[in-house]
């Protein structure tokens, strides 16, 4: 059996789905146009493996950033950190803007007249593997009896989950970029699977963090937990919410690092990237 658990979207279990019309138009549901991993061998080809199951006893596994904006739910469960809106203010969502220590992945904004007031940063993190996914892809194309590409299915190359790198690495860049949202007094959200925050939990310090998230806190941590919904589909829907700030983070890592960007600078960069096309809409 594939251990692919969803594939564009879907989970693999779903017999009740048009399989080869989702696996010939390649999209992904969350986006709303073609899958963005394709093969390196063959770019007309996107991958769509969203999530895999792995661990004892197996558990679906986020392994696609993208997949985490499902229904744009993590959005929405970031709302109550714009403490500066106003009803009738829009809401936009402006993704990969440029902060020091790199970007972020979105921008929840609320702007008035064109003009920005209030902002979130929500940054997003799944496990990264080791090796390759793609035989275990095409042994799940097989299983729904479609046609393959290659014969990638008969291969023994296996994938594992690089637990340690992923989250000591999003641990630094948190800590290089929450120091920037403390110092113009804004929030910034990583948003992870649970099993992603129990790892981090038992690696590294977490005991000073707050739990539930307190609002005062510029660095929140919300944690999503995948549940089967009654179509056959996945959905994710909040486990946790955590807070700290810039020192709460530090003291998980034991490292300093300094980021430092004046509030102007940021709303440049949003209010030149805030459009019809970013405003916030639930579908």
């Amino acid at each position: 059996m594939s251990k692919v658990a969803e594939l564009f979207g879907h989970a693999a279990g779903n017999v009740a789905l048009d399989w080869s019309g989702i696996v010939t138009s390649q999209q992904c549901p969350y986006l709303n146009r073609r899958c963005y991993k394709v093969r390196k061998s063959n770019p007309g080809l996107s991958i769509g493996s969203c999530t895999v199951l792995h661990g004892s006893p197996p558990a679906p596994t986020i392994i696609c950033p993208t997949r985490l904006i499902e229904r744009r739910q993590i959005f929405t469960d970031c709302f109550h950190l714009l403490t500066l809106h106003e009803p009738g203010n829009e809401l936009h969502i402006v993704a990969e803007v440029s902060v020091p220590g790199g970007s972020v992945d979105y921008f929840l904004v609320s702007v008035a007249d064109g003009k920005v007031k209030d902002f979130v940063g929500i940054e997003l993190q799944t496990l990264d593997t080791t090796g390759t996914v793609w035989p275990e892809r095409q042994r799940l194309v097989r299983e729904l009896g479609l046609p393959r590409s290659d014969d990638a299915e008969f291969s023994d190359k296996s994938f594992g989950m690089n637990w340690k790198m992923t989250a000591k690495t999003i641990l630094i860049q948190m800590h290089h970029k929450v120091t920037t949202f403390e110092h113009v007094n804004k929030k910034l959200v990583l948003v992870v699977q649970d099993g992603l925050l129990s790892y981090m939990g038992r690696e590294f310090r977490f005991d000073h963090l707050k739990h539930p998230a307190v609002m005062g806190d510029s660095m929140h941590l919300h944690a999503y937990r995948m549940v089967r919904h009654d179509g056959g589909d996945f959905r994710i829907t909040m486990a946790a919410r955590l807070s700290t700030d810039a020192e709460g983070i530090a003291t998980c890592l034991g490292l300093q690092a300094e980021a430092r960007v004046e509030l102007e600078q940021i709303i440049v960069s949003l209010q030149a990237k805030i459009s019809a096309a970013t405003l916030f809409s639930p579908v």
